[in-house]
């Protein structure tokens, strides 16, 4: 397949992809372990563990490169990353810790978000011409 054929050139955009994908499993991963056995609000868990859920539901998109997917998961990451600066503030260690932690993989998150849609339109705009 030729580069004004594919879609997805480059592998600067597969990068894009992969961090992205990366970042949004490493707060999942980050949301369930901080709230029922790292740093949970309440001893043996608390229900703030739920705020994982509305990560897995862009996963698929991401994976399936979605453009759509990865706009709109640019956006909803800023929720994350507020709960990150408020508990970085708020919280003791360890919980301060893990919230810089979430604000570390919210940002990658977005930047790689960003990038990814960046990139797939300039690629799209050369293909056209």
């Amino acid at each position: 397949m030729n580069s004004a054929t594919n879609p997805f050139p480059g592998s600067d955009v597969a990068a894009t992809r992969w961090l992205a994908v990366g970042s949004l499993l490493g707060l999942i991963v980050l949301s369930v372990a901080w709230e029922l056995w790292l740093a949970p609000l309440r001893p043996g868990g608390s229900w703030l563990v739920l705020k994982a859920l509305p990560l897995c539901i862009p996963l698929a998109g991401l994976l399936k490169r979605r453009m759509y997917t990865y706009r709109w998961v640019s956006l909803v990451v800023w929720l994350y990353f507020t709960e990150g600066v408020v508990r970085a503030w708020s919280d003791t260690a360890p919980g301060r810790w893990l919230a810089l932690v979430e604000i570390a993989l919210c940002l990658l998150l977005f930047v790689a978000c960003a990038l990814h849609v960046r990139l797939r339109q300039k690629a799209a705009k050369a293909a056209l011409a």
